[in-house]
């Protein structure tokens, strides 16, 4: 991908990978693509986890009738 550059130096291939690290490799820059939802402190997550199962509790699961019987 970067073949001229990279008989340039190694110092430019650093550079590179060092941009690339802090494009990719943050939350932040996948909160702004929309790849996560949100992002929590440590601090939050046990709240978070227990408010998600409490949410979770009531919900029940339709399923379709059986179509027929296992005689």
């Amino acid at each position: 991908m970067y073949a001229d550059e990279i008989a340039k130096g190694e110092a430019v291939m650093e550079e590179k990978a060092e941009s690339y690290r802090a494009l990719q490799s943050s939350a932040l820059s996948a909160a702004k693509r929309g790849y996560v939802d949100d992002i929590i402190d440590a601090s939050e997550t046990r709240a978070r986890v227990i408010a998600a199962f409490e949410m979770l509790f009531t919900k029940r699961e339709d399923r379709p009738a059986k179509k027929h019987g296992t005689i």
